[in-house]
């Protein structure tokens, strides 16, 4: 009997000495344990800092690789001084917050190309993409190049950056107008997503998005302000490689297998809050880690 006793009590004595499996880690203790390797820099010239009155900035970053001409335009733009005393004019609730000159008859600077190709896709091949790995209600599959969430439709060997929240998009009118990058619209609420293939996307807020979503709400049709006086000034733009090197602003994304780590723990959230890991997510769900590059 004794012996028997002594049996039952092996399974116990093996489960106490069982050692504690490692709890996961959060998406968020993820990105801070990234090697430095898997932080890849935002280039100076890819770099858009906006001043508001008050002396509120806010820095956007262009996606030349899926926007070249608007890009360049939009650089051009930039240097020739044409948001200076420019305004946020249109910010309409749960959608979108455009600035510019609203359609005033201020020239463009030189190197501006009036008519730009209609940048609202770009081939797929030669891109290198972090699958997403769940479903997509737009395309054939979503994923991310070089940080860029993007949705892919493989039967059409095509690729195109999605209207998530703070991405950058640019105001047209009726095609065939497809916008010089003059009048420029950031995300503020829920994903957009039907304007996907339709407006040529051009980057993304990396800082200073509060500043955007935090307006009040215009009042006409389309979230328009109906006074010119509602209109939230903008002192000028720059790009970061016009600032001197010890002031301008200096950014940096998640990549490699740090990203897909990331990723994976976004999809099935273990954190102690959560009941049921979803298994799965939206693209616009995935906010890419993006950090001021540490000092030192």
């Amino acid at each position: 009997m004794r012996r028997l006793a002594a049996l039952a009590l092996i399974p116990l004595i093996a489960a106490a000495q069982a050692p504690t499996p490692a709890k996961p880690k959060t998406p968020g203790e993820i990105a801070a344990a990234a090697p430095k390797a898997d932080w890849r820099e935002v280039p100076a010239e890819d770099l858009l800092v906006f001043e508001l009155q008050g002396g509120k900035k806010v820095v956007m970053q262009l996606a030349p690789e899926f926007a070249p001409v608007h890009v360049a335009n939009i650089r051009a733009l930039a240097k020739g001084g044409w948001w200076n005393s420019s305004a946020i004019y249109r910010v309409q609730d749960n959608y979108v917050a455009q600035w510019g000159n609203n359609e005033s008859e201020k020239p463009f600077p030189a190197g501006v190309t009036a008519k730009p190709p209609a940048e609202y896709a770009r081939p797929l091949a030669g891109l290198n993409v972090t699958d997403l790995g769940s479903p997509d209600a737009y395309a054939s599959r979503a994923g991310f190049v070089n940080g860029w969430p993007v949705a892919i439709h493989d039967s059409e060997g095509l690729a195109n950056l999605t209207h998530c929240y703070a991405m950058v998009g640019v105001g047209r009118g009726l095609s065939p107008d497809t916008g010089t990058g003059g009048e420029l619209y950031t995300v503020i609420g829920n994903a957009p997503r039907h304007l996907d293939r339709n407006i040529a996307v051009v980057g993304r807020i990396v800082q200073g998005i509060e500043h955007m979503s935090s307006l009040p709400r215009g009042t006409e049709a389309l979230g328009f302000y109906k006074e010119r006086t509602s209109d939230v000034p903008i002192v000028g733009a720059k790009l970061a490689s016009d600032i001197p090197a010890a002031e301008r602003p200096r950014f940096e994304y998640l990549t490699g297998a740090s990203f897909a780590a990331y990723l994976n723990a976004r999809k099935n959230r273990q954190d102690d809050f959560f009941i049921r890991p979803a298994g799965g997510a939206e693209v616009c769900n995935i906010n890419v880690p993006v950090r001021p590059v540490p000092a030192g």
